[in-house]
């Protein structure tokens, strides 16, 4: 099984390249976050053209976030579903090839004064408190998406510049280690021990031909989709070339 998470940074921008990247790299299951779109502009019946199922959670203009599956998805929840604010689409679950996946969207922050990074921590908050109720841990599952939080300085290109934002803040780092340590493995870090593998670069300033990265995309699994995991990695390729995500597909490959 190919597992991938992939900020598209709008559905409709990336159509053509999220369509051709799909056919050419036939992932079994491709999580999608900030499609941009409500559910009814997704291109669904292109994607199952090229053989996927889709569930959406969108959103128009911001948010949005869908998981793609080359078998049936089932037991499909959008949100939290808890006694907080739902609005924003940022939170999909659904069961396909005997695995749970969770596509999650973390809340940017802006700023760490601003009320956008308290909601950000809230968020993340309200991820682990669901986590710790429903995550089977003896069972496969995988939580991917855009956390918007670069777990350690190897996953920054200059943690120093970057320890007061809100991708690497130490109030983020923890909170991302709450949902981690729910019950997952950092699958990327645990197969790559040494590599930074970036997945993130800013539109602005060269970031990305000068290697100014970060790793804020993640897949988590649990210790059962652990064991059959084979390799995992960034497709640095596909932030290339005319209008491109800010963010690179990260992949895992599973036995």
């Amino acid at each position: 099984m190919k597992l991938v998470t992939w900020n598209v940074n709008s559905i409709r921008a990336r159509h053509d390249r999220v369509l051709a990247w799909t056919a050419e790299n036939q992932p079994d299951v491709l999580c999608l976050q900030e499609t941009k779109v409500e559910d009814g502009d997704f291109p669904t019946a292109e994607l199952a053209a090229l053989g996927y199922e889709a569930v959406i959670h969108g959103q128009r203009t911001y948010n949005g976030v869908a998981i793609l599956s080359r078998t049936p998805i089932t037991d499909v929840q959008h949100g939290f579903g808890d006694s907080g604010d739902d609005t924003q689409s940022r939170f999909l679950v659904g069961t396909t090839a005997g695995v749970r996946v969770m596509c999650a969207y973390v809340p940017n922050g802006e700023t760490t004064t601003s009320p956008k990074f308290a909601y950000k921590l809230e968020w993340m908050q309200r991820l682990t408190t669901w986590l710790r109720v429903h995550l089977d841990t003896a069972a496969p599952a995988a939580l991917c998406g855009d956390f918007n939080v670069a777990p350690a300085p190897i996953d920054v290109h200059d943690p120093a510049l970057w320890e007061t934002t809100v991708l690497f803040a130490p109030a983020v780092r923890e909170a991302l280690e709450a949902v981690r340590a729910t019950g997952f493995v950092d699958l990327v870090r645990q197969l790559n021990p040494d590599q930074p593998l970036y997945s993130w670069w800013d539109y602005r300033m060269l970031s990305f031909p000068k290697g100014r990265g970060l790793r804020i995309d993640h897949v988590f699994v649990t210790p059962p989709l652990a064991e059959r995991a084979v390799a995992a990695g960034v497709d640095r390729n596909a932030r290339k070339g005319k209008q491109p995500s800010d963010h690179a597909p990260v992949w895992a490959t599973f036995r």
